[in-house]
């Protein structure tokens, strides 16, 4: 192997060595990302991780008096929805950087990055297929005469 060659090499494993080092830097900030949201009444704090999932639910004391049990799980939803948006705009920005300049981290993290719409369009629903005959139980007594051997 020529000098060349040899110096090409080199300058190609450090150029590796700097991406991945630039990737394991990115995957600790995506992991180490966390949101929280306060509902507004104060009720409820949601706070999610990485990929919106949620990792601590406070209700403040009066949150059972204050809120219906419907409308309480309601408001949760809607707080730790409002804390996974901001956990992912969290993850846009800590992706942008390192991504080409046309990349949309949105659709990356989808997993629609090069893909058109009809492309993730979900397929058709099959055929239905027609239900087999129905077993007539209406000729048996019980299906416990059965297992009693009644009948």
């Amino acid at each position: 192997m020529t000098s060349d060659h040899r110096a090409q090499v080199e300058e190609l494993l450090a150029d590796y060595r700097r991406s991945r080092d630039q990737l394991a830097s990115v995957q600790r900030d995506l992991a180490s990302i966390t949101a929280s949201v306060t509902s507004p009444d104060g009720t409820v704090t949601a706070t999610v991780g990485s990929g919106g999932v949620l990792i601590g639910l406070e209700l403040a004391d009066n949150a059972y008096r204050a809120h219906r049990p419907d409308r309480l799980a309601e408001l949760v939803l809607r707080t730790t929805e409002a804390a996974a948006a901001k956990a992912a705009e969290r993850t846009y920005r800590t992706l942008a950087p390192v991504l080409p300049a046309d990349t949309d981290p949105a659709a990356l993290v989808r997993g629609t990055a090069d893909l058109k719409p009809e492309e993730i369009a979900p397929p058709p629903p099959a055929p239905r297929r027609p239900a087999p005959e129905d077993e007539d139980f209406g000729l048996r007594d019980s299906w416990l005469d059965d297992m009693r051997g009644t009948r």
